[in-house]
C-alpha cells in the first residue's frame, strides 16, 4: 500500500476512535479525548509496529498479533490509556510491555522520555528496531520484570502497563513521582479493570476504575 492509502486509513481509524470515545460517554465522563492524543495517534504509524501480513488491516480499530503469542492493543485503548497520563513534553514516563512498540511510539511522538520494559527478549529487540526506523531517540528499551519497574531512572512523571497482573505491583507506585499518574489494567482475565491511580504531593494514592477490559496477563519471569 501506499502512503498517501496509509495515511488515510489513519484518519479513518481517528474517526472510529472519536465514535468509540463518544458511545463510551457513560463510562468515561467525557465525549471526546484530548486533542493532542488524537492529533498523535493521527501520526503515528501503526502499520510500522505490525506484521508484514497484517498492515493491510492495521488500521482497523482492533488488537493484532504481533509475536510469541502477543497482541498490538487496539487503537481505542491505546488513545484512552494515552489520554487518561495527562502527558506533558518531557514527562519521564515508565511503561511496561513495550510489545512491538506502537503504545511506546505514540507517548515519544507526545514529546515524553521514554523508559520501557519488556520482558520477552524477542519482543523487546523487534521493537528497539522498530522504534529506530520511526526515528524515537527519547526511548530506552530494557529486557526485564515489568513488576520491578525501573528503579534507576525513577520517579516518574507517568507509569503506563499494557499487561494485567492480578494487583497493583507496589513497585511501581514507590516509583510513581507525587503528583504523578499511572494508568493500568489490574485483575483476572474475566474481571480485569482499567484503573487511574494518581499519587497527590503527600504521597497519597486515590484509584478510579475507568472501565471493563481484557488485556494479556503481566508475564512473571521464570524461576531459577
Amino acid at each position: 500500500m501506499s502512503d498517501a492509502e496509509f495515511t488515510a486509513l489513519r484518519q479513518r481509524m481517528v474517526a472510529e476512535i472519536t465514535v468509540h470515545t463518544v458511545l463510551q460517554t457513560g463510562r468515561l465522563g467525557k465525549a471526546a479525548l484530548s486533542r493532542r492524543v488524537m492529533e498523535a495517534m493521527g501520526r503515528v504509524p501503526r502499520h510500522a509496529f505490525v506484521r508484514q501480513d497484517l498492515q493491510h488491516v492495521a488500521y482497523a480499530d482492533t488488537p493484532l498479533p504481533s509475536d510469541c503469542g502477543k497482541t498490538i492493543s487496539q487503537p481505542f485503548i491505546v488513545a484512552l490509556m494515552t489520554d487518561l497520563l495527562d502527558l506533558q513534553p518531557g514527562d519521564r514516563v515508565l511503561e511496561v510491555g513495550t510489545g512491538w512498540g506502537y503504545q511506546t511510539a505514540v507517548l515519544a511522538e507526545l514529546g515524553a522520555q521514554v523508559y520501557s520494559i519488556e520482558i520477552i527478549a524477542a519482543l523487546a529487540e523487534e521493537a528497539r528496531r522498530r522504534l529506530a526506523r520511526h526515528g524515537c531517540t527519547q526511548v530506552q528499551v530494557r529486557i526485564g520484570d515489568g513488576r520491578a519497574g525501573w528503579p534507576e531512572h525513577a520517579p516518574y512523571d507517568k507509569i503506563i502497563v499494557s499487561a494485567a497482573p492480578d494487583w497493583v505491583p507496589v513497585p511501581l507506585l514507590e516509583q510513581l513521582k507525587p503528583g504523578g499518574r499511572m494508568v493500568i489494567p489490574a485483575g483476572v482475565a474475566e474481571a480485569q479493570q482499567l484503573l487511574l491511580i494518581e499519587k497527590d504531593a503527600l504521597g497519597r494514592l486515590d484509584s478510579k476504575p475507568i472501565l471493563p477490559v481484557r488485556f494479556s496477563m503481566l508475564e512473571e519471569p521464570e524461576p531459577g
